[in-house]
């Protein structure tokens, strides 16, 4: 009876140690550890096949004069499931903060959907975080400091501007990405933080998630990320992003503004001439966010430069080779606004309007045509993308020791528009979705 008395009393002082911290928080040795995450169920209808699941590939969205823009798609998915784990510990006037997310949106294979629907783990994040007196550094895979904040430049996605939809591609227009990066933040007073981020960087042609390629050169293909090259395009430089926030109080509770620069780089190298080239590339971003009345939040963020589609969720190229093998970074603008409203403790209503603008980038010295949006270009080659979405989240149970159920609910417009449009075809593409989860939170 020895042993099971020791389990006994040892699985009773981790209840205890438990019990002091949050509801769900594990005290092992100097550290906190805190499950999170969620499980649901999401149904979604598309009025048109774009075949891409529970996130849309908004760059891909079919014509009217093809069977997938006369199909609608309706489907029910659990990928979007998530779980995450957080390891805390304060020590020597260093906060450490570990953390961990993942969701199963991974490679799927091809008969996924058939029989057993066995979705694939992927990650998500996993970061550390260090934090001494006012300054921070953050080293692994987290979102982009480019990425919208709510108050600071926050690393955790809660604290996150990226939105309340369902749709696990978010919004068109919006700026982000996740990937490995070091950070380095200096919180200058409770109203500034700013910061600098070494991100990785992909010589991005296109490709990725339904958007279209950028023609380049044959000779160069093995020198780009055309969306599915995995690691094998040789990166050159980590893209360089700057950020200074601006908070009028604490907790994202006023007024808050941000001001980013992106650089990035690109090269090329041509056999025949034995030439290399670089060319830099960049753009400005700027966002802001403020209560203007209890519950009632409005927010809008912005981003103009050559060189950065790729933190549009790749719905644009980065830059394109032009017949001599020198680059031309793609000029692209957009942005995302909208309101966030607290109606009560159990509503939240929600409403964003997004797009970007893709400007033309072409060569037509050669036998055929290369780059992006020249005259005569595929259907497929988009001038803009837009999308309007609005949102209710109703939440039928709460406990703080327990988690919430909540019914929450997306309906959105996208179109999309292109650059050359053949004799009697569709001047653009459009689709009308709507989502509905039933979702059930840990604390």
């Amino acid at each position: 009876m020895r042993y099971p008395l020791r389990l006994t009393l040892c699985f009773a002082a981790l209840l205890l140690a438990a019990s002091a911290q949050s509801p769900l928080t594990l005290r092992l040795g100097g550290l906190d550890f805190t499950p999170g995450g969620f499980l649901d169920l999401t149904s979604f209808y598309r009025s048109t096949a774009v075949g891409s699941g529970i996130g849309t590939n908004f760059a891909a969205i079919p014509y009217n004069n093809t069977a997938a823009g006369r199909m609608s798609e309706f489907r029910e998915s659990a990928q979007d499931s998530r779980l995450s784990l957080k390891a805390s510990a304060s020590s020597g006037g260093v906060d450490l903060l570990a953390y961990v997310e993942t969701d199963f949106l991974g490679n799927q294979p091809a008969n996924v959907a058939v029989s057993a629907n066995s979705a694939t783990l992927r990650l998500r994040m996993a970061f550390l975080d260090l934090r001494h007196g006012d300054w921070e550094i953050l080293a692994g895979q987290d979102w982009s400091l480019l990425t919208p904040s709510k108050y600071g430049l926050a690393a955790m996605p809660a604290d996150l501007t990226i939105g309340q939809q369902l749709d696990t591609n978010y919004q068109v227009g919006l700026t982000w990405t996740r990937q490995p990066q070091f950070r380095l933040l200096y919180h200058a007073s409770p109203h500034w933080t700013a910061g600098v981020s070494l991100e990785n960087g992909e010589p991005y042609i296109g490709g990725s998630a339904g958007a279209p390629l950028a023609t380049i050169p044959a000779v160069y293909a093995s020198q780009v990320d055309n969306g599915s090259s995995n690691f094998s395009a040789p990166g050159f430089t980590p893209d360089i992003i700057a950020k200074v926030a601006y908070d009028s109080a604490s907790a994202g509770k006023g007024i808050h503004l941000e001001l980013a620069g992106l650089n990035s780089n690109f090269r090329t190298f041509t056999p025949v001439s034995g030439l290399s080239r670089r060319r830099a590339g960049g753009g400005l971003e700027a966002d802001a966010a403020a209560y203007v009345a209890p519950g009632f939040r409005v927010l809008a963020n912005t981003f103009f430069g050559d060189g950065g589609g790729r933190y549009f969720f790749g719905l644009a190229p980065d830059f394109i080779i032009r017949q001599d093998g020198s680059i031309s970074p793609v000029l692209t603008r957009g942005g995302m606004t909208g309101f966030e409203w607290q109606a009560r403790p159990t509503d939240m209503l929600y409403a964003y309007y997004g797009g970007i603008a893709i400007k033309p980038s072409y060569d037509l010295s050669g036998a055929t045509p290369v780059g992006y949006g020249y005259p005569g270009s595929p259907a497929t080659i988009n001038r803009s993308i837009q999308e309007a979405t609005l949102g209710l989240h109703h939440t039928f149970w709460k406990s703080p020791k327990i988690g919430s159920v909540a019914l929450m609910t997306q309906a959105s417009y996208v179109t999309r528009n292109p650059f050359d449009v053949a004799a009697a075809a569709p001047k653009n593409a459009h689709l009308t979705m709507g989502y509905a989860t039933l979702r059930f939170t840990l604390p």
